[in-house]
């Protein structure tokens, strides 16, 4: 019986190409797109995501994209938004760091959004923030000596 010769085969080996200096040509907006940013990954293909118009959309990762380009909170991405359905979207691609820099210079991007953070763009101020009260009181040690 062969030997396993290693990780993955053919699709695996092919990825190296595109990681290696600016080869991707940059893909700008057109009609019915919008530029966003991922608020959070629901699972089964499917994400929540800031457009930069201001609404927020349920977007679905095309099956192109699926397993092959992973998409985390924070990334900026392309959407092409449906004719019937406003709060829902489909992803067209993803933008890497670079990229979305790039876009932001040229004006695409606001000014206030933030590339390659967690913290998202239109994120509510305070959200999972907890604050505690430091107790000034010997009240504590008193509960402890009952014991």
């Amino acid at each position: 019986m062969p030997k396993a010769k290693g990780k993955g085969g053919k699709n695996r080996r092919r990825g190296k190409n595109e990681t290696e200096g600016d080869k991707r040509e940059l893909v700008f907006k057109d009609e019915g797109q919008e530029y966003a940013q991922v608020v959070k990954m629901l699972g089964n293909g499917r994400l929540e995501a800031q457009c930069f118009d201001g609404e927020k959309r349920l977007a679905h990762i095309r099956g192109k994209l699926r397993k092959k380009v992973w998409i985390n909170q924070g990334d900026i991405i392309l959407l092409s938004l449906r004719d019937f359905q406003d709060d829902k979207a489909d992803v067209i691609q993803k933008y890497t760091a670079d990229e979305a820099r790039n876009l932001k210079q040229y004006g695409e991007l606001p000014s206030d959004a933030k590339i390659n953070e967690t913290d998202t763009f239109g994120g509510e101020e305070g959200e999972g923030d907890v604050e505690f009260e430091e107790d000034s009181g010997d009240s504590d040690d008193d509960d402890l000596d009952d014991l």
